[in-house]
């Protein structure tokens, strides 16, 4: 089955009065719990954190998001109540993709990598287009992810639909009824 990447699901993404929320958050989180049962012991949270300094056009990038030039600690960055509790392997990263030696060794041999979270049109993205240039089989949960806004969202999904059959977007009940779910 692989292993379940769960991108991002911070404090800083879900509430609502944060800069960065992703207004359908909660439905992510929805089908992220849907998942975790089936990846149990083959999951993997990460979480989007500010670098102590930013470098080239991350000046420019916190610049425009003061707010969030916090240490790894603030409450801003923690995973959200409901996930935080099973979140025993985390991965830390100062970047929008967390596709990298510390999410390849836990890969493992089978190859595959599920993604779910936020944003799928940032965070999400990146990762998946990361791994799958690395020759990793790709899924995105569509329906355990959420964008920026709906139309984000979509357009998103449609991007990663391109790079078929690297990258597949799929629903959360074929990943749970299938050993390989087909395209959508």
């Amino acid at each position: 089955m692989g292993l379940l990447a769960v991108i991002d699901m911070q404090r800083v993404f879900a509430e609502p009065d944060s800069p960065w929320a992703a207004p359908r958050f909660e439905e992510a989180a929805a089908g992220v719990r849907r998942l975790l049962p089936a990846f149990a012991g083959r999951t993997v949270f990460t979480r989007f954190i500010a670098p102590r300094r930013p470098e080239g056009a991350w000046q420019a990038y916190y610049a425009q998001a003061p707010f969030a030039l916090r240490p790894p600690g603030a409450r801003l960055w923690q995973l959200v109540d409901g996930l935080a509790d099973g979140a025993r392997d985390t991965v830390d990263a100062p970047t929008f993709g967390k596709w990298g030696p510390e999410l390849a060794a836990r890969l493992g041999a089978d190859g595959r990598l599920v993604l779910a979270g936020v944003s799928t049109d940032c965070c999400v993205l990146s990762t998946a287009l990361a791994a799958a240039d690395t020759g990793v089989e790709v899924l995105v949960a569509a329906d355990a992810c959420a964008g920026a806004d709906d139309a984000s969202h979509a357009k998103a999904l449609d991007l990663l639909d391109l790079y078929r059959p690297l990258v597949r977007v799929v629903t959360v009940d074929q990943i749970l009824g299938q050993s390989r779910p087909a395209p959508r």
